[in-house]
This record gives C-alpha cells, sequence and structure tokens, in this order.
C-alpha cells in the first residue's frame, strides 16, 4: 500500500516522513529521488539537456541554478520539465512500492504531478501560515518575503487538503509521536474499509 503525504512548505511534512521512518516505514522523498533520477537516467537527461543545454550539467552535477533561472524567465520551459521529470517519478515510485506493505511517498507536489493517482490513499499535512513561515525563516535563514512567496508560489497546491483522503494539522499544539500515532490508526481504518 503506497500512502501519498503532501503539504506546503514549513508545514511539517518532513518532519512526520522522518518519524515514519524512524518507525520503520519505507518513505521516498521525491524531491531527492528526481534528483537522482535526472542525472542517473539517460533519457531523462538527454531530454533535459536537449531544453536547457548541455551546460545543465557539469559532469554528474545537476546545475538547478541554471535551471531554475531558465524556467522563471520562461514559465513554457517549467511545464516541458515536469513532463519529463513527473512521468519518470510516477515510473519510480511506482516499482518502488511494489514489493513493500505499507510506504509513503513524500511529495510537495503529490496532486499536480500526478503522483497521488498511483496511491492508494492521501495525506495533507497542514500548519497555520504564521507556523509556517517561522520554521522556514529558522530552517532556511530565509527572510519572512522570501518565505511568502515560496508559500504563495505553491498554490497550485493549496487545494491539497480538499482533495486528500486524511489531513493532518502540526500545530505543535500535539506531539509529532502523537500525531504519526493517529495518522498511522486513521490510515489503518481508511484502508481496512
Amino acid at each position: 500500500m503506497l500512502i501519498g503525504l503532501t503539504g506546503g512548505i514549513g508545514s511539517g511534512k518532513t518532519t512526520i516522513a522522518k518519524e515514519l521512518e524512524r518507525r520503520g516505514y519505507a518513505v521516498y522523498y521525491s524531491d531527492g529521488e528526481a534528483k537522482r533520477i535526472i542525472t542517473g537516467n539517460p533519457a531523462v537527461r538527454s531530454q533535459i539537456e536537449y531544453i536547457f543545454g548541455s551546460d545543465v550539467f557539469n559532469g554528474d552535477v545537476y546545475r538547478t541554478n541554471i535551471v531554475a533561472k531558465a524556467v522563471f524567465q520562461n514559465p513554457t520551459l517549467l511545464q516541458k520539465l515536469n513532463h519529463i521529470v513527473h512521468p519518470a517519478v510516477r515510473f519510480d515510485v511506482k516499482h518502488w512500492a511494489k514489493e513493500k506493505d505499507l510506504c509513503f511517498v513524500e511529495s510537495a507536489l503529490l496532486f499536480s504531478s500526478g503522483l497521488a493517482e498511483e496511491c492508494d490513499l492521501t495525506v495533507v499535512v497542514t500548519a497555520p501560515e504564521e507556523l509556517r513561515i517561522q520554521r522556514v525563516i529558522k530552517r532556511d535563514k530565509s527572510t519572512r518575503e522570501q518565505v511568502r512567496e515560496r508559500i504563495q508560489a505553491q498554490d497550485a497546491e493549496a487545494q491539497a487538503e480538499y482533495k486528500a483522503d486524511l489531513v493532518v494539522v502540526d500545530d505543535e499544539e500535539t506531539e509529532i509521536t502523537q500525531l504519526v500515532d493517529n495518522m498511522l490508526y486513521n490510515i489503518k481504518t481508511a484502508l481496512a474499509q
């Protein structure tokens, strides 16, 4: 069973994923795995080089700064990049999860990437915006304005809590261990129905 885990920046989804991993559950971190696929899959790599030029790779290093600058200037390039990377990640997740009992895929773009379609159940992690801002400022040493921009840029996923099967609120009122206990209970109950 594959469970999708999503949430906006600073929501606490990665903290919950790390707690699941600590308990022995397999977790697929889609951002990190996408980078592995981009550099390690020759077909994906060549398509990206075709769009962005061969200097987008320096040996086995994917130069995200070049790609980020290009897609910022031309949003059509972001769509092209997503059409290459998202299907490759979906394929990878599907095969990764095949032999596992209960496992999780952590992804900020669970719904817009199509990954949710591979999942038996989806969970969105939310938190109050001010708490999210404080978490990201502390974690990334970003400014308040930078964090607000990143939150606004994720508007495509902002409706995730209406699409997800379960919602987990990480407002720091409940310990992470208890949040995960409750979440696992709700997942197992939902899957048993």
